[in-house]
């Protein structure tokens, strides 16, 4: 490795230098700026950063959703899903091998029996009149009203009160009966 020797006489040298002063010069007068900078803006960004950790310490926790907000939201699933006939997702709301289970199952192998039936519109509107909840199990009392088209003509019905069971396994509701 071999150094050079950089002489003030060299006149590439000399450009290199002045370009180096005029940089330190350059900084030093931002040294300058940043110091009136940092007396002026110091309480505002004292305030900002201030701002900034306090917005964490506010205790704003993710609101827990109640045992009834979600049945009324498991209920309201299931009669989009039937409505929709979409019976995987309907079935999903149920507990495996329940009886609700089954009968979703009974409803998707009868529509499937009639293909005239295709062309079925289904429209589910819950009403829930309670819910009593023990521990991992909730009894229901609800009534649904059915709007149905086929072919034309309109039906509607309304199923009166009944009771559903609702189980809680894995920390999600289930229908059971």
């Amino acid at each position: 490795m071999t150094f050079r020797y950089i002489g003030i006489d060299d006149d590439e040298n000399k450009e290199v230098i002045n370009n180096f002063s005029i940089l330190i010069g350059y900084l030093e007068r931002l040294k300058g700026v940043f110091k009136k900078m940092k007396r002026k803006y110091y309480f505002v960004i004292l305030f900002l950063v201030l701002a900034i950790f306090l917005t964490g310490c506010s205790g704003i926790t993710t609101p827990v959703i109640s045992e009834e907000t979600q049945i009324n939201g498991l209920i309201g699933k299931l009669c989009v899903a039937a409505s929709d006939k979409n019976w995987s997702l309907a079935k999903s709301y149920c507990y495996p091998g329940s009886s609700a289970y089954l009968m979703i199952e009974q409803a998707e192998s009868m529509i499937a029996s009639y293909p005239q039936v295709n062309d079925l519109i289904l429209w589910m509107v819950p009403t829930i009149y309670s819910i009593d909840i023990t521990g991992n199990e909730a009894t229901v009392i609800a009534s649904f009203y059915m709007q149905m088209w086929y072919q034309g003509e309109y039906t509607s019905d309304d199923t009166g009160k009944g009771t559903m069971i609702l189980i809680k396994s894995g920390g999600e509701w289930y229908f059971y009966w």
